[in-house]
């Protein structure tokens, strides 16, 4: 009897499978692959996540026309907090970043190993020591000198295993840091308020995003587990806002800002035009300058500068006198 179990805390996997009995060669066009790490094949990325029914029935299908007993055991209940989904994330990008790094720095310590090696074995040669071919020793200085030359090609080979390996770790690090960005946590909360207001018009039998969601009794249910989890990562995130603003960072809005301030993006100033509920109306354009104001514009066009993309506010007042200053010092 073969099992495929779903549950959103640990997704989609397959039970009672062995090494060699075929299983894998089946259901493997149908989306499911080996995890070494708990020994079981599955269905990638389906942790909390709703059952990818299509993948699973046609594995299940696949089996039982090559002999095999099958069923199907889907929960969607059995979920876990967003807050131990995000932990157990977080836990594994320390590792990736940790393991990348440190065989980083065994191929980089095997390079200098070799270089040093290579470089003694060298020095052992004279100066413009020439081979000999027909001298008895000549096969044995040709053994040294191909080993040597071998051994700088593996410490050139080995160096930039250690460079491609440093860049994996720099990215799993820079990837980490970019999605606990206070930034780019709060384009995430947008997303997430706007996907909850989509639910509830389903839940309310309207139309949202284009279209209707079923509310016969297992939609229901599925809209009512979408509207938890979505609540549960509002708040987690909400949570972490709320941190970095205790530690100094400021969420923008309407109320930091009147015509005529202006709105840091990018390391660039702008000019504020008009102060929207959701943005800042700002000068257009690819302008490069560090300051663009609506008198030094150089595109005729306005633009919207989204608040969870502004990482600063000056007074008009203030950027006078910085721009003074800075028309002055030549002077001086």
């Amino acid at each position: 009897m073969i099992t495929i179990r779903h549950t959103r805390a640990d997704g989609t996997l397959i039970e009672d499978s062995v090494k060699g009995d075929g299983v894998y060669e089946i259901v493997r066009p149908h989306g499911f692959r080996y995890f070494p790490s708990i020994g079981q094949l599955g269905i990638r990325n389906s942790r909390d996540r709703a059952a990818q029914r299509s993948k699973i029935n046609a594995a299940s299908a696949a089996l039982r026309a090559a002999g095999f007993e099958v069923q199907t055991v889907v929960d969607e209940d059995d979920r876990r907090p967003f807050a131990v989904a995000e932990a157990e994330r977080n836990s594994r990008s320390e590792s990736r970043t940790a393991g990348y790094t440190e065989r980083a720095d065994r191929a980089q310590a095997n390079s200098d190993r070799l270089n040093e090696q290579a470089r003694e074995r060298s020095e052992a040669i004279p100066l413009a020591q020439p081979m000999m071919p027909g001298h008895s020793s000549f096969p044995a200085d040709r053994r040294a000198r191909d080993r040597t030359q071998r051994m700088w090609g593996k410490a050139v080979e080995e160096g930039r295993r250690a460079a491609y390996l440093a860049a994996c770790a720099r990215a799993a690090e820079d990837h980490q840091r970019h999605r606990n960005d206070p930034a780019v946590t709060l384009r995430r909360i947008g997303r997430l308020e706007t996907q909850l207001r989509r639910i509830h018009k389903w839940l309310a039998g309207q139309s949202a995003n284009g279209h209707k969601r079923s509310l016969a009794p297992e939609g229901l249910a599925e809209l009512h587990r979408e509207e938890e989890e979505t609540a549960d990562e509002l708040t987690y995130w909400r949570t972490l806002i709320a941190q970095a603003e205790a530690d100094g960072f400021v969420v923008y809005g309407p109320s930091h800002f009147v015509a005529g301030d202006y709105a840091q993006h990018d390391g660039r100033w702008y000019e504020v035009l008009r102060v929207n509920a959701k943005s800042l109306t700002v000068p257009g354009g690819p302008d490069v300058r560090p300051v663009i104001s609506d008198a030094t514009r150089a595109y005729s066009w306005n633009d919207r500068m989204p608040y969870d993309g502004v990482t600063g506010q000056m007074s008009a007042t203030r950027m006078k006198e910085l721009r003074s200053r800075k028309a002055a010092r030549p002077q001086e």
